[in-house]
């Protein structure tokens, strides 16, 4: 094994965490894997020998990057057309049990994304690796450009805003797969008046290049997305997509084409088809007996 194979398959054995971080500081699984991307080409460009601390150094790269992004997004002010798509991480975190990921996913997946929303790029940041994967305030400092101290502060207000708002996670889950189901079955009987219903008025539709090709085009308003699903998702099913409530359509032993959603308040903010095989190929996709 070259030294170049020896660099990949000590990135490779350091991914999931570095998705898991990336995907709860963007919220986005195209991103998450685009941030994770970037990282490698920076461990590439990097002369870290035989660090002993490769992951942590890692990590602090992908912090940064994704905080590059979530800035970035502040100055478009526009959404990624994968914007809080379903799933964590699309592998486990490292030294997580499947139990305890299942929880994780349940608890901090489905209620805490929305939230970390509405915190500015480094509050996001110093409360994520601070809370959720333990890293120092001296590490994340250098980050976000503040000392120690204030980044100590940054993470506890952050904490305070997030723990005063986030659901209880299984009330939670149980209203957003009765939504989910509600959806479903009335996009099979094309009950224009029942999709309304539970369709933000703003309701946005994304579609990843491979939906695309299939006909499907992004769109924006709760009468135009209703439109486009009414009558038209008879095979799909409901599922657990990375453990939260969503939609496959499966055909020929493989799932094709997945449906994430978006609720808040009891209705669906926004809707994202992806059937990108590399997408589709690292979520943990369930369907659901119904």
């Amino acid at each position: 094994m070259d030294e170049q194979e020896l660099l990949a398959a000590r990135f490779e054995e350091h991914r999931p965490r570095l998705r898991a971080v990336a995907y709860r500081m963007l919220g986005s699984a195209a991103e998450s894997d685009d941030a994770v991307q970037g990282t490698w080409l920076r461990l590439t460009r990097a002369d870290v020998g035989d660090a002993a601390n490769l992951g942590g150094w890692l990590t602090t790269v992908v912090a940064r990057v994704s905080l590059d992004m979530l800035r970035s997004r502040e100055t478009r002010r526009e959404d990624p057309w994968e914007s809080r798509l379903p799933g964590p991480a699309g592998g486990q975190d490292v030294g997580i049990e499947p139990e305890e990921q299942a929880e994780l996913t349940d608890s901090v997946g489905l209620a805490l994304l929305v939230v970390l929303d509405t915190l500015s790029p480094a509050e996001r940041l110093a409360f994520v690796l601070h809370d959720m994967f333990a890293v120092p305030f001296d590490e994340i400092a250098p980050i976000v450009e503040l000392t120690p101290a204030a980044t100590r502060q940054l993470a506890s207000g952050a904490r305070r805003r997030v723990q005063g708002t986030v659901p209880d996670p299984g009330t939670d889950m149980a209203r957003r797969r009765e939504v989910v189901g509600a959806f479903l079955a009335a996009s099979r009987d094309g009950d224009l008046e029942a999709l309304l219903a539970l369709l933000d008025p703003d309701v946005v539709l994304r579609v990843d290049p491979a939906a695309a090709r299939s006909g499907v085009a992004g769109t924006v308003g709760a009468a135009a997305v209703a439109g486009t699903f009414a009558g038209r998702v008879s095979a799909a099913r409901p599922a657990l997509i990375d453990g939260l409530p969503g939609a496959v359509w499966a055909s020929g032993g493989g799932p094709r084409v997945v449906i994430g959603f978006t609720i808040e308040a009891g209705r669906i903010v926004s809707i994202e088809l992806v059937a990108e095989a590399d997408h589709l190929g690292r979520m943990d996709l369930r369907i659901l007996d119904v």
